[in-house]
């Protein structure tokens, strides 16, 4: 730091230096992507860092007890308001965090993972640092976060770092990943001109589907859900990643089919919904909701994850020759054709305009429904009633305990 010429002097953040530094830049970043509130742990390695964050006006710099809760709680913000971001310190810091950003890497969550690198002048020295496993090699935390981030960026030069910042954040709001930054710990406080101003806000083209593939998956999906009976529809949780709950919505509005969430869905769709009917979930859906689905001769299933969890250690009573499968950029129609490049919203909205509306699956579901805590009775001679059957049923086993032991249901 001594050896810095005057032009390259660190300037105190908010400063007015004529240019702009490294940690200025990163903030105003931040703010535009719609970043308000960053959580963090301080450490030697991030101080300066944190510094500039503390003095960008628009910014809430959150203090987090250990870096898990910071990663937990970026991850929270990103479910919430679309992109979250956290800063920690070198490798004890980033080690201590990449839990909580492997979970949003498996739940396509946009978090800026920042953290406070070695100073540029220690790279190639040879020298061991501390927050270190006593090696030195500055690269273990870089090659953990290579597998559960979409990019990386090491940030120890300053004529490369607007490109790298700029890139791992835009990266992030494209891919809906989360991705890790390391910023020596000696350049967030120097000018440098390629900060000189404001930064320019991103403009991220929209996705846009095959039109020609739109068209015939709309086409092949309609003719084959106008054919059946009580078609029923579920929402998974890729639904947030594709932001297509406006056009589900769209969808169960048009079809006057049923809709359910699978357990890992559960608060992307609006279950003040009239058709909502519950959370499938197999054998343990809640009451009704799977006889309705699994009785269903066609079922659209949108944006799920099938795996042991969500398929209750794959018990599911589903065909692959009744299902619709839409995943964020692809529908799959029973056992017949897959089409690409073709993305959920506009497959969901352009699909609502071409159903004919079907309320058979909701009038079957509102047949068997029965309220809680309002016993059924029939009257003298009238024939037996299927939901006051099942009422019965229920009453028999009010001593039947259901027990979840190690990810499995098990009935004692």
């Amino acid at each position: 730091m001594d050896n810095l010429t005057p032009a390259t002097k660190p300037v105190k953040p908010g400063s007015n230096s004529g240019l702009g530094t490294l940690g200025g830049h990163l903030a105003r970043r931040l703010v535009q992507i719609g970043v308000k509130d960053v959580f963090s742990v301080p450490g030697d390695f991030n101080l300066t860092l944190l510094d500039h964050l503390v003095a960008e006006p628009e910014l809430n710099l959150v203090g987090c007890c250990n870096e898990l809760n910071a990663g937990y709680a970026a991850d929270g913000y990103a479910r919430a308001k679309g992109v979250g971001a956290c800063v920690v310190t070198f490798t004890v810091g980033g080690l201590s965090v990449i839990n909580a950003i492997a979970g949003a890497y498996s739940e396509n969550l946009p978090v800026i993972c920042i953290v406070g690198g070695p100073n540029s002048n220690d790279y190639g020295t040879n020298r061991i640092l501390h927050h270190t496993i006593g090696l030195p090699d500055f690269s273990q935390e870089l090659r953990c976060f290579q597998t559960v981030t979409c990019y990386q960026a090491v940030v120890n030069n300053l004529d490369d770092a607007h490109e790298l910042i700029d890139t791992a954040i835009s990266t992030a709001l494209k891919e809906n990943k989360p991705v890790y930054i390391s910023i020596s710990c000696n350049l967030p406080g120097i000018p440098h001109p390629t900060f000189a101003r404001e930064p320019v806000p991103y403009f991220l083209a929209p996705l846009t589907s095959n039109q020609l593939g739109l068209e015939a998956a709309v086409e092949a999906t309609a003719k084959f859900l106008n054919k059946a009976v009580k078609p029923v529809i579920i929402g998974g949780p890729k639904l947030r990643v594709a932001k297509a709950q406006k056009a589900f919505v769209e969808l169960a509005d048009a079809s006057g089919y049923p809709i359910a969430c699978m357990p890992s869905g559960k608060g992307l769709l609006p279950e003040h919904h009239p058709h909502f009917i519950g959370t499938y979930w197999g054998a343990v859906s809640t009451n009704f909701v799977g006889e309705v689905v699994e009785s269903a001769d066609a079922y659209i299933f949108v944006g799920p994850i099938l795996n042991d969890y969500s398929s209750v250690g794959y018990s599911l009573l589903i065909k692959k020759e009744k299902m619709i499968l839409v995943q964020p950029n692809r529908v799959t129609i029973a056992n017949g054709p897959s089409y690409g490049c073709v993305f959920m919203a506009d497959f969901l909205s352009a699909l609502a305009k071409k159903l004919k509306r079907n309320t058979t699956a909701m009038e079957n579901y509102h047949r068997i429904y029965v309220p809680p805590g309002m016993p059924l009775k029939c009257a003298k001679d009238e024939p037996l009633k299927v939901n006051v059957l099942f009422k019965h049923i229920q009453a028999s086993l009010v001593f039947t305990k259901t027990v979840f032991l190690d990810s499995h249901f098990v009935v004692l």
